[in-house]
């Protein structure tokens, strides 16, 4: 299924229809892949993107039905996202005919961000980063190719209006960060770390319905901040959506609440997730009946925060500060390292809770800040990954082509 904006590629036959000369997005997916096929995360980012592009051509290519699968990997270790066969002879690119040939393509989702002069200013090969998508389309939009330019001859300089060329790419975004989560929640801080009492509020609100949701911190871009008080026409924070759409602040989510039928009223009872395990841990000392019950239920429950936390994204760091701010020269390093690869990563701030920044030396055995993890395994301080640097091998591990 495909919205007015977006042009479906289903077959070799078909990807003549891809044009060239203009920027472009093309997402290649397949059924058997959940997130990438109708209705799943990824596909819901890529026509929310699209719905209001104008300068943009948005192309989504079945990806097993557009070339000739040769054969499937069947090892167990990519099951998941499963490889489609290339084929290993050299072609010119004036011979393409088959888009998943013509750019590589060996895994669902990829999604490629195409330039006005042909090039591939980015691209996402495999993995579950929906985020990521959002932030290179903004890098496309925001772009500016050699053949952009230079004005083509006979021809009259189009008149684009800056500011709105800018407010449409904010708009864009917005969408984006919006619908990117069942549940979004728009607020001052982040769950475990909230910057106001109305945030912290709201977060609570969603946790004791054991609503699963995603969140942005508006203290960290001041640009989503603002638009989004217009976009929503919503003056204040937080800001609740579900499925893209506004729900309302805090006022809405406790009268709600108040009424009895909070997670039947805003429809999501499907999401709703089980209690956790180890719900006891939410006892007092004073129920138990020994003070090494309690002791033993508390290191196992920040057990369980430290994991949770450390496989909150594929690429975590553990900092002093924030990206943006980072407040160490240590974690400033770290943080210029991880952006001058581009990848997607997310981050927590140990000087705003003790029991994490303590918790996780004895934990990773690490004595000191800032922490990197990947996939949940620790790499380890500013020292080693200069040295993964040095050595080439860091490039590798950041994008998931490190060799085992």
């Amino acid at each position: 299924m495909s919205s007015p904006s977006t042009i479906n590629i289903s077959n070799d036959a078909s990807s003549s229809l891809i044009a060239t000369g203009s920027k472009s997005v093309l997402f290649f997916w397949a059924d058997w892949h959940p997130s990438s096929r109708p209705g799943g995360s990824f596909d819901a980012v890529f026509h929310a993107l699209a719905k209001d592009a104008t300068d943009v051509k948005f192309y989504r290519v079945e990806a097993e039905e557009a070339l000739e699968v040769s054969k499937k990997v069947s090892d167990d270790r990519v099951t998941r996202d499963m490889i489609i066969a290339v084929r290993s002879a050299a072609i010119t690119m004036h011979n393409f005919h088959c888009p998943c040939f013509q750019y590589n393509v060996t895994a669902v989702p990829t999604f490629l961000f195409i330039d006005t002069d042909g090039s591939i200013l980015d691209r996402i090969d495999g993995g579950e980063d929906v985020a990521k998508v959002t932030q290179c389309y903004a890098r496309l939009i925001n772009s500016t190719s050699s053949h952009e330019t230079s004005p083509p001859e006979n021809h009259a300089a189009a008149t684009v209006d800056p500011e709105q060329a800018k407010k449409a790419a904010l708009h864009t975004r917005l969408q984006s960060l919006i619908t990117s989560s069942p549940i979004m929640l728009f607020l001052k801080g982040s769950p475990t770390a909230p910057k106001c009492g109305f945030s912290r509020q709201a977060v609570e609100i969603l946790t004791s319905h054991n609503l699963p949701f995603g969140y942005f911190d508006i203290l960290q871009d001041d640009t989503v901040r603002q638009g989004l008080k217009e976009y929503s026409d919503w003056p204040t924070y937080p800001q609740l959506y579900v499925r893209g759409e506004l729900m309302g602040g805090l006022d809405i989510m406790k009268e709600m609440v108040e009424s009895g039928d909070f997670v039947e009223q805003l429809d999501v009872a499907p999401l709703v997730k089980s209690a956790s395990v180890g719900g006891g841990g939410s006892r007092s000392a004073g129920q138990m009946e020994e003070d090494g019950e309690a002791t033993s239920t508390a290191e196992t429950t920040l057990h369980e925060k430290l994991q949770q936390l450390i496989n909150r994204h594929r690429i975590m760091l553990f900092m002093k500060g924030i990206p943006s701010s980072p407040r160490c020269g240590f974690s400033r390093q770290i943080v210029e390292i991880l952006d001058s690869y581009n990848v997607s990563y997310d981050s927590f701030n140990i000087l705003e809770d003790e029991e994490v920044r303590q918790g996780l030396k004895e934990y990773s055995d690490w004595p000191t800040y800032p922490q990197l993890y990947v996939e949940g395994d620790l790499v380890g301080g500013l020292d080693i990954v200069k040295e993964m640097l040095e050595s080439g091998d860091l490039k590798d591990l950041l994008t998931g082509d490190m060799k085992d």
